[in-house]
């Protein structure tokens, strides 16, 4: 290592007989002579392996954490931009015909719209400050379900090999989001097989969590999902940076660099973890570690579509986004519903105190100047024990949740929101109110 005399710390890797590589690190120093010539090494050599990937690790979760806040502030712009933009849209694809030219360039504005959301959503997901709704199923029925979408995916020169465990595999995650992490791995997988392969995807269980280094890793029984390439796989250089938000090796206009960076924090937010073990030439795999459910399999609840559509009662609006206001108050009327739009709490506690007619729902956003939506509703439901409230916010999840609007039977509305998901949330928070007022 050193023939020198004098103290030395030195790096260096090792590939083992497996194929594996280890970071190795050798301290000490040499002893010299009366002439000063070397005599003989005194010293340590350590493998820092593990340490090593902690440090990633950990300057990893650094960068996610500060683009993360970034994120954050921009989202929620962002989503009110758009949610202006589709729902002006959706009104003017409701007056323009399919015969019109213009219809045509509205569609393919609108679907543009709405891929900048899942933009919008990637980079919440990856800070883990998307909302996330949580449901108990079985992860072997997800898969299967998502066979033939990624099929199409990948496309006929790809193979995919499914394994499924024979026991059920219970998780309590968000399906849409674990969804989107699956397709996520299966394109990155897919664009590692230019020349075609095989794309394996496997569910099984385990007693207890695989060792991984610098991560706590949940306690007792957990699920694995495993998704395995036969592609070219990545160097060590850049196995440390997959994960990194923007960080990708194709080329400019080729990708956004953030699906992995989405998966990593998705698995994360829903309580497990991802790693990936790759070498150059041999394919690589990602494997998700997620804790298993107690319990049953939960079935999704699905808002009646019948009662979604139209409505006829009295909604006070109160949004202090000028655009968002006069947006969703057009889609509410075009809808049949009776509108109060109010640019502040203030303003829509004087409607309040002035209209004499029973106001049905009130539609706030959450975080607004002076006083704030979950504080405004707090002082109306005070005068009108009646009224329903529905709240809406494109903010993530960690400043939604200091207003206290996750609690359990508080109904809210993401921005952005098309027309159909606006009018059915309307209709479901009316609906749930009345059968409450039955019970």
């Amino acid at each position: 290592i050193r023939s020198i005399p004098g103290p030395f710390d030195h790096s260096y890797r090792i590939v083992r007989e497996d194929g594996q590589i280890r970071h190795m690190q050798a301290r000490g120093y040499v002893q010299a002579d009366q002439d000063g010539q070397p005599l003989r090494t005194h010293g340590t050599t350590q493998d820092i392996t593990e340490l090593k990937e902690s440090q990633a690790q950990l300057e990893r979760a650094r960068r996610l954490e500060a683009v993360g806040q970034l994120a954050g502030g921009v989202a929620h712009d962002f989503n009110n931009l758009l949610t202006a933009i589709t729902g002006s849209l959706a009104l003017a694809l409701r007056d323009v015909g399919p015969e019109s030219r213009a219809h045509r360039w509205l569609k393919e504005t609108d679907k543009a719209a709405w891929r900048a959301a899942s933009l919008t959503h990637q980079l919440l997901a990856f800070s883990r400050r998307q909302l996330i709704a949580p449901r108990v199923l079985d992860l072997r029925a997800l898969v299967a379900g998502a066979g033939s979408m990624l099929s199409r995916m990948i496309g006929e020169d790809i193979a995919l090999d499914t394994r499924l465990d024979d026991e059920p595999c219970l998780v309590e995650v968000d399906p849409g989001q674990l969804e989107q992490v699956l397709l996520n791995l299966a394109a990155n997988a897919r664009d590692a097989m230019p020349d075609g392969g095989t794309l394996t995807i496997a569910v099984s269980r385990a007693k207890q969590a695989p060792a991984s280094a610098g991560r706590p890793a949940p306690r007792g029984p957990v699920v694995l999902l495993t998704v395995s390439d036969t592609g070219h796989g990545m160097s060590d250089e850049i196995r440390a940076r997959i994960f990194e938000p923007f960080f990708t090796t194709k080329s400019a206009g080729s990708g956004t660099g953030l699906g992995l960076a989405m998966a990593y924090g998705a698995v994360e937010q829903n309580g497990g973890f991802i790693e990936v073990v790759s070498t150059p030439g041999q394919g690589a795999s990602f494997r998700i570690v997620l804790p298993m459910a107690r319990g049953e399999k939960r079935s999704e609840v699905k808002t009646n579509e019948a009662e979604a559509p139209r409505g006829s009662e009295t909604v006070l609006l109160v949004e202090d986004e000028a655009a968002v206001r006069d947006v969703t108050r057009a889609q509410l009327e075009s809808l049949g519903y009776r509108v109060h739009a109010c640019a502040n709490a203030a303003e829509a506690l004087a409607v309040a105190d002035a209209e004499r007619e029973p106001v049905d729902l009130l539609l706030t956003d959450v975080v607004m100047p002076g006083m704030n939506g979950r504080e405004l509703a707090e002082r109306l439901l005070g005068r009108r024990p009646d009224l329903r409230v529905l709240f809406t916010s494109g903010y993530g999840e960690d400043v939604i949740a200091r207003h206290g609007v996750l609690e359990p039977g508080v109904l809210l509305l993401q921005k952005p929101y098309g027309l159909s998901r606006l009018a059915s949330r309307v209709r479901e928070a009316l609906q749930v109110e009345r059968t409450a007022e039955r019970a």
